[in-house]
């Protein structure tokens, strides 16, 4: 094969970004997927983000875009970050339509051509995703359902699909994942403050994007038909992982102060809105009642919903006291007072 030489005035109908960082052994894998595109006349680009790696990353994607014929272009991003890459990849592309992908994930023959079909089909989108199935690197625990595939980075909603508007009931994940360029301008790109670095995890950077494209107006699908493969590696089959990651994820929705959860503005301990503990309280008493019905994985989404707790009340005391003449036991008290105020009017009624 030889090489695309990209001319300066080339134009795309859609520019495929994957972002890396060490992991030379997963990205071939990868890339041959996206350069081997059923693209039926769809004009693409593939730009490989390297976010600071120090193995072979560099060597092995300028060696993988010299034997394509797909047009493929190597760009460096020394802040460290996967918003930062990813940032990055959308100032190089030139397409209007941008294509999110992992270094881990392989995506199916006609991913991208399915992309382009499902957005000229609903004008009125700004973007779009589907199915994140998993790629098992052995055969996963009996806790580890569907319901707990959060820190897999993996998801399926069905074979139907669905809307998502101003108030969406879930998410999509950038490891698949279209949005329009224009949309992404209009919003703004990816928030740097909550990102992973390195081999963090329990970021929200994408979701956030997304809740402020609801609030924007701007609209997406889950497209079931439009498919991508994830490696799920042995380490993030354990608890210990599922643990962390949870507890990072509600340290990251802390600093992102989202929407869904800031909506009381009364009663709260540590700027920690009160839904939240009284969730906190009933997550722990389910958590004992599943344990003692032998329930396995109900208990562990119930454990997984305290370890969010932690990190989010861990992040907001530690905002809420770094601010001058805080005064955490005064605080204590005044929130208590006020909870058992509002139980006691509630028992008059």
């Amino acid at each position: 094969m030889v090489n695309h030489t990209i001319a300066a005035d080339e134009t795309f109908d859609i520019s495929a970004i994957v972002c890396t960082y060490n992991r030379c052994d997963l990205l071939k894998e990868s890339l041959s997927r996206i350069a081997n595109q059923q693209s039926d006349g769809l004009r693409y680009e593939v730009i490989v983000i390297d976010n600071n790696s120090t193995d072979d990353t560099r060597q092995l994607i300028e060696g993988f875009a010299a034997s394509i014929c797909c047009p493929m272009r190597y760009v460096f991003e020394p802040q460290q970050g996967v918003s930062h890459a990813r940032n990055a990849g959308i100032a190089t592309a030139r397409a209007p339509l941008l294509a999110f992908f992992d270094d881990d994930v392989l995506v199916a023959s006609d991913w991208l051509a399915r992309i382009k079909q499902t957005l000229d089909l609903h004008s009125d989108l700004d973007y779009v995703g589907g199915k994140v199935l998993p790629r098992w690197g052995n055969a996963p625990p009996a806790w580890l359902v569907q319901d707990n595939w959060a820190p897999i980075a993996v998801q399926d909603y069905g074979d139907q699909p669905f809307v998502l508007n101003a108030t969406p009931s879930v998410g999509l994940i950038s490891a698949n994942l279209a949005i329009r360029r224009s949309a992404l301008d209009d919003v703004g790109w990816f928030r740097t403050e909550l990102q992973r670095v390195k081999d963090g995890i329990g970021s929200m950077e994408d979701q956030e994007l997304l809740e402020r494209m609801a609030r924007a107006g701007k609209r997406g699908l889950y497209a079931p038909q439009i498919v991508v493969w994830a490696d799920v590696p042995q380490p993030r089959m354990r608890r210990s992982y599922h643990r962390r990651w949870h507890r990072g994820h509600g340290r990251f929705y802390a600093i992102s102060r989202s929407a869904a959860f800031e909506q009381t503005r009364k009663g709260r301990l540590f700027d920690v809105p009160a839904h939240l503990y009284r969730q906190a309280a009933t997550d722990t008493l389910f958590w004992f009642k599943h344990i003692l019905c032998g329930q396995t994985s109900q208990a562990f989404a119930r454990e997984m919903r305290l370890w969010f707790f932690l990190g989010f009340v861990r992040e907001r005391r530690s905002q809420y006291l770094a601010t001058p003449r805080r005064n955490a036991a005064r605080k204590i008290v005044d929130f208590v007072t006020f909870q058992a105020r509002r139980l006691f009017a509630r028992s008059e009624k």
